[in-house]
């Protein structure tokens, strides 16, 4: 079997690190955006839950007893 050079082995190392670099750092981004993604959807949620909980209490004041 015939052997690999070391400088040929030591580029090949190399690209294979930055190719994986750019995954994880691509990876990150997605999670990033994910997670911004969920964080605007829980403050949707809880503004909503807020104007119910304020319409209720609104309501509920107004009732002559």
């Amino acid at each position: 079997m015939p052997s690999v050079s070391p400088h040929l082995a030591r580029a090949l190392v190399l690209v294979a690190c930055a190719l994986l670099a750019a995954a994880a750092l691509g990876g990150c981004a997605t999670t990033q955006e994910t997670a911004a993604l969920r964080q605007a959807e829980s403050k949707r949620i809880l503004e909503a839950r807020e104007r119910k909980h304020q319409a209720k209490t609104h309501d509920h004041g107004s009732r002559k007893r």
